[in-house]
């Protein structure tokens, strides 16, 4: 005691605890025993698993409740028949022992639970499943619930309110439940009804005693259960739709209907927004009249699907609507319901015409009406205004929709509202429902691609017209998505392509789907027709936007069409008539026209269509005679049929054309029609595919192409056309009688070449913006171009030599004031501006013989040449003139020139650049150059077809003269890359200018300068620090012309070789070679690489052959001992192919120059230079002459003519090969 009494409070408190935790632990180890006592005193031992009454009685496996749990289907299904069975055979048992049964028997305590009349053992099995229902263990609650169906459905002794009973007293819900347990009760309860419904024993006890009332009070404990948790009130409704389908209409009426809290519920559902209500009112109406005033205003009174989707009544439950999210991701019941019921399963294959539908009872018109009806009030007015879970399920409603939606209907349910939604979510990443909306869009795209080709295609359709229609055609570039241009190019028939052709005409008419406009059979619509309904006034006008989408992708299913060509020109067809229709014509009275010749009615806006439009139409009509006329086909021809197709809508007198046109415009579309004709039947008469047929088709795609020109341009096209008339008529000899002025007739005297007309016609065609107006003229060009005189060539390059500014100088800055010198690498004398060198005039300068090609180019030149004056040329004009033309004057040949050409000439030449500045008088540099890059294309086909012309000679000068005037910065550029290329293809080619026109004179000019180019070298700058963007630029376009003289002299001298003279008359061309050389030799400023002369020789061995005796002049007096090692090189150069031929051709010419050689050579062993790598490459090549004239037996010759101290040199230097030379 005395301890006790001295401890403190807390000890005290402290042994307390620990007291008390070693009773709890006690406590809780007996209970665990006791547990386990009572489960062992079970009826049935370890070692036996079913129960027994006594020996008489059969049992039941316990094992059954185990496998009731299973994850298998198969085996929970396995296990309720089995249980069933034995179940069964128990209470047959039973039965025939008279029921009598001894209490406590099996442990189980007799309870006033109603299932008296059943065997003890059934009675343990219906306690257990309904127990069993509210396990959350896998997946007993769904096994326990199959058992107890089977078992109440089997054994009629199971009466059904002892089951109802004792399902409350066993899932009772008290108020010390929560969570997990409350809802496991709830769950249980929720099975057990279910399970007493599939059973079938409510039906069976009401029928057999109909003065019970189980069905109201089963109908009442589901609503009740219903109201406890928003989660149960679902599967509660379709536990009442399961006995509802069990039970007569009269049944449901009377029992169902009447039982406590059914009618507050549905009363209550429009306040407090309750979608299950509404799902089990709609089920109840698809069993029993929906008369009854039970269901409030759920439902409208009388009930049809027509009056249940009006507006006014989808606006009384729309509570009932927006609520049904809260079970998402999963959809709730009432959509797919809606559904059905709004689309009835046969409404997808619905046609055009009313047809009564044997579900709803309501024709298409009724169904497309509460469709609208629906998507306004329900998805649009409600669902998408509102949360993104309501959003979200708007989508999935949609995608429940497709199956049964008709692809008509399509752009009902994706309205303006809905598509604005799917695409301000696509727009951005970052949007909580992107994946939604682009899992939705992948749908849309699936649903079109699994049906057959024709449903697809109709799909299509209607998905292209339901995604841009409200948006002004913006769908992809609003998405950042190629959705609607994949969808363009995917189709694969002819009756896909015909409807969408017919639903871009609604879209841009702006007109409802599906309506039906009266037509006037007499040429002009009903005056009824133009003040139209009160629905179609109110309409909105359709966006400007959308007609231009609809113009500029109409023709894009011909891109990717695989169909037969008769189905191809139908669709062209189609195509054609829409552009042609909207861009050309408009009616004089009403909308909507009909023609007895074509059999077909066309329609117009309500307003005018704008100019903007109009353009765009033929802008597009061209675009598709461009890619027609690449078939080489007479009997699906489009253009043809377009022409007649132009004359029949002509000759309607209620339709006109969009401008009005003067008697001269008129009386030009009247020939070109008949030009077009003629051409076509001479068309006809050709051999397929040969040059001749190929010239008049591509004249006669131009004229129709001219067409629409003339009806939308006023004035200027007029004269291109008659010009083009007359070409047509003079090429072919046509016997079309035009009634045409004075003007269009040509003499026998002074009139112009019609090839010469032609050009000039085409070149004042390019400056057009239309690509395939210039396709066509790019092909009339190309099958035509092997005529094409001289004139026309020099038109075409005058056009590409044009300036628009007043000096060719060009404006450097300060930093660039030597740019020139630097570029040119000639220092004071040799400091040049190409511009002021024409390539021409110094040809036509050199002689006065000279080819009229030439004589024409000096005089097309020399007008720039003359707005120079002398005091603006620079000290590199002057030498390389001197170089030239051996002191003529430029400026007076020039002038002389221009006297020989008449006022008609020189009109002609000046033509195009008039008719160019005179359309846009602020023509601008960037208009020239895309001008000159047309051109260019011109003349590139030009040099593709006829390489063998001597016309090409004229086009390679100009083009020279043209490329050496640009600019440094626009060298790079497109327009210089594209001169480069042709250049290239002239050089490149494997026919080359033949003929006597071709002037000996003018290739010796032309070979001058281009050696020239060659021999130009780069004089750099001081040191500085860094390299200017300037001096890079200037080293490249030196690099360029450099390049550029090398090549020009390798095809110069190729078209000098075929001409296959004899070398007394090529001794211009050597002088001009030793001309070049020599100053090489002399002077650092001349840079003419020894590598191009390596290739002259290469590719011409007689240059090198008659330059021999002149390198090796040469070598003794040059002071550089470059040229000293590269002059011997290039004496081995010249002498090795010579080693090859049977004749002693190499003997003579080593005899002839023998002294020269033997001087080289001395120089070569006497003179050594003191760079080694230079030296060893003289001592390479002079082993190599000795090799060579060892095997000509002249190396006596060469010992007897050398120097004693030559001669110890060599055998210093070249030792034992030199005496072997010597001894050979």
């Amino acid at each position: 005691m005395a301890t006790t009494d001295t401890m403190n409070p807390m000890e005290k408190r402290k042994k307390r605890k620990l007291m008390d935790k070693e009773r709890h632990h006690h406590n809780a180890s007996e209970t665990k025993k006791t547990k386990q006592a009572k489960d062992s005193e079970t009826p049935v031992s370890a070692a036996n698993s079913f129960v027994m009454r006594d020996e008489g009685m059969p049992g039941l496996y316990l094992r059954l409740f185990t496998d009731l749990a299973s994850a298998e289907g198969a085996v929970r299904y396995a296990a309720a028949g089995e249980l069933a069975r034995q179940a069964k055979e128990i209470q047959r048992v039973f039965e025939e022992k008279g029921g009598d049964e001894e209490e406590g028997v099996l442990g189980l305590e007799r309870k006033d639970d109603g299932l008296d009349e059943c065997a003890p053992t059934v009675r343990y099995a219906v306690r257990r499943l309904v127990r069993g229902v509210s396990s959350s263990r896998e997946f007993a609650r769904q096994g326990f619930a199959l058992g107890l169906t089977v078992l109440v459905g089997t054994i009629r002794r199971i009466r059904v309110d002892s089951v109802l009973k004792l399902i409350l007293q066993s899932l009772e819900v008290t108020s010390s439940m929560k969570g997990q347990e409350a809802k496991d009760c709830f769950l249980g309860r929720l099975f057990a009804y279910g399970a007493l419904a599939r059973s079938g024993r409510l039906a069976e006890e009401w029928d057999s005693d109909r003065s019970i009332s189980c069905l109201k009070d089963f109908t009442s404990h589901v609503i009740s259960l219903a109201s406890k948790k928003r989660y149960l009130r679902e599967p509660a409704v379709c536990v009442l739709e399961i006995l509802i389908k069990k039970l007569p209409v009269d049944v449901v009426v009377n029992h169902v209907l009447e039982a406590p809290g059914l009618k507050e519920w549905f009363e209550g559902a429009n306040n407090a927004g309750n979608p299950d209500a509404l799902l089990l009112a709609l089920k109840m109406c698809e069993k029993i009249p929906a008369d009854s005033k039970v269901f409030g205003k759920l439902l409208p009174c009388p009930y049809s699907p027509g009056k249940f989707f009006t507006s006014g009544h989808l606006s009384s439950i729309i509570n009932c609507f927006k609520e049904s999210t809260f079970c998402q991701p999963r959809v709730h019941g009432i959509w797919p319901l809606l559904v059905s019921m709004l689309l009835p399963e046969d409404s997808a294959t619905t046609n055009k015409k009313p047809k009564k539908s044997r579900k709803s009872g309501s024709s298409d018109e009724d169904l497309a009406s509460n469709l609208k009806c629906f998507c306004d009030v329900v998805l649009d007015g409600s669902l998408l205004s509102s949360s993104h879970d309501r959003k979200h399920l708007a989508f999935e409603v949609v995608l429940l929709m497709l199956p049964r939606l008709p692809a008509s209907y399509l752009p009902v349910a994706l309205s303006q509202t809905f598509v604005q939604c799917l695409i301000d979510i696509l727009s951005s990443k970052d949007s909580w429902l992107f994946k939604v909306a682009e899992s939705f869009l992948k749908n849309i795209l699936d649903w079109i691609d699994n049906a057959d080709l024709e449903d697809s295609d109709k799909r299509r359709v209607y998905a292209i017209v339901a995604l841009q229609k409200h948006i002004n055609g913006s769908f992809d570039f609003e998405t950042h998505r190629r959705t609607i241009k994949d969808l363009m190019g995917s189709f694969k028939t002819y009756e896909g392509c015909d409807l969408l052709i017919k639903e871009f005409t609604n879209m841009f008419l702006d007109e409802v789907h599906g309506s039906d406009e009266p037509s006037d059979q007499s040429q002009t619509t009903d005056d009824n027709s133009e003040i139209g309904s009160v629905d179609e006034k109110d309409t909105s006008e359709i966006s400007s936007d959308l007609r231009s989408w609809v113009i500029e992708s109409i023709q894009s299913i011909l891109k990717n069409l695989s169909l037969d060509r008769e189905q191809t020109f139908k669709v062209q067809k189609g195509v054609m008539k829409f552009l042609a229709v909207q861009g050309l014509f408009s009616p004089s009275l009403g909308r909507e026209v009909t023609s007895f010749e074509l059999q077909e009615t066309f329609k117009w806006p309500k307003g005018t269509i704008s100019s903007d439009h109009s353009r765009m139409c033929v802008e597009q009509l061209q675009l598709l005679f461009s890619s027609a006329s690449k078939f080489n086909s007479l009997e699906n021809d489009l253009g043809y049929y377009f022409v007649r197709f132009f004359g029949a809508l002509c000759g309607i007198p209620t339709v006109s054309l969009i401008r009005r046109l003067s008697d001269e415009e008129q009386q030009v579309l009247k020939d070109l029609q008949a030009m077009e004709s003629q051409l076509y039947r001479q068309e006809k008469n050709c051999e397929p595919g040969s040059e001749e047929q190929n010239k008049l088709r591509s004249l006669r795609y131009l004229l129709i192409q001219l067409l629409p020109q003339l009806v939308l341009r006023p004035g200027d096209m007029s004269e291109t056309a008659s010009e083009l008339i007359v070409c047509c008529q003079k090429l072919f000899a046509t016997q079309v009688m035009l009634d045409s002025s004075g003007e269009d007739e040509t003499g026998d005297d002074g009139s112009p070449n019609v090839m010469d007309v032609l050009v000039d016609t085409l070149l004042s065609l390019l400056p057009q913006e239309s690509a395939p107006m210039r396709y066509c003229i790019e092909q009339v060009f190309r099958f035509t171009c092997k005529d094409v005189t001289q004139d026309g060539v020099l038109q075409m390059m005058r056009v590409i030599k044009k300036d628009l500014k007043p000096s060719r100088h060009k404006v450097v800055d300060s930093n660039d004031s030597d740019s020139d010198d630097d570029f040119l690498g000639v220092e004071e004398a040799d400091e040049s501006d190409e511009a002021e060198t024409p390539v021409s005039g110094v040809i036509g300068n050199e002689k006065a013989d000279a080819s009229e090609a030439v004589s024409t180019m000096e005089a097309e030149t020399s007008e720039d040449s003359d707005e120079e004056s002398r005091d603006e040329k620079t000290d590199d004009t002057e030498a390389i003139l001197d170089l030239v033309a051996a002191g003529e004057n430029f400026d007076e040949a020039s002038n002389d020139s221009d006297e020989g050409m008449d006022d008609e000439a020189m009109f002609r030449m000046d033509h195009i650049a008039a008719r160019v500045l005179q359309e846009k008088k602020g023509y601008t540099e960037s208009q020239l150059m895309l001008f000159k890059l047309r051109v260019l294309s011109l003349v590139e086909i030009y040099v593709g077809r006829n390489p063998g012309k001597p016309q090409v000679i004229s086009v390679y000068s100009n083009l020279v003269q043209a490329f050496l005037n640009l600019d440094i910065k626009e060298i790079n550029k497109q327009l210089g890359q594209k001169m480069k290329a042709i250049l290239r293809k002239i050089f490149e080619a494997n026919d080359y200018p033949k003929g006597e026109a071709i002037e000996l004179s003018t290739l010796e000019a032309l070979l001058e300068k281009n050696l020239t180019l060659a021999s130009r070298s780069f004089k750099k700058k001081k040191a500085a620090a860094n390299i200017s963007k300037e001096d890079s630029m200037a080293w490249n376009r030196f690099k360029m012309i450099k390049s550029l003289g090398h090549d020009s002299t390798y095809w110069i001298l190729k078209i000098i070789d075929g001409k296959k003279l004899p070398v007394s008359e090529l001794t211009r061309v050597l002088d001009i070679f030793k001309s070049s050389i020599s100053a090489a030799f002399e002077s650092k400023k001349f840079d003419l690489k020894p590598g191009f002369l390596k290739e002259v020789f290469k590719r011409r061995p007689w240059v090198g052959q008659q330059l021999l005796g002149f390198l090796v002049e040469k070598h003794s007096g040059s002071r550089s001992e470059f040229w000293h090692v590269e002059a011997l090189e290039l004496l081995f150069d010249i002498i090795r192919p010579l080693q090859s031929r049977s004749d002693s051709s190499l003997e003579r010419i080593l005899e002839r120059h023998l002294p020269e050689v033997s001087c080289f050579m001395r120089e070569m062993v006497l003179h050594t230079s003191k760079k080694k790598s230079r030296w060893a490459e003289a001592r390479k090549s002079c082993r190599k002459v000795f090799q060579i004239l060892a095997k000509q037996n002249m190396m006596k010759p060469l010992l007897e003519t050398l120097e004693p101290e030559a001669h110890a040199a060599c055998e210093s230097l070249f030792g034992e090969q030199f005496l072997a030379s010597m001894r050979g």
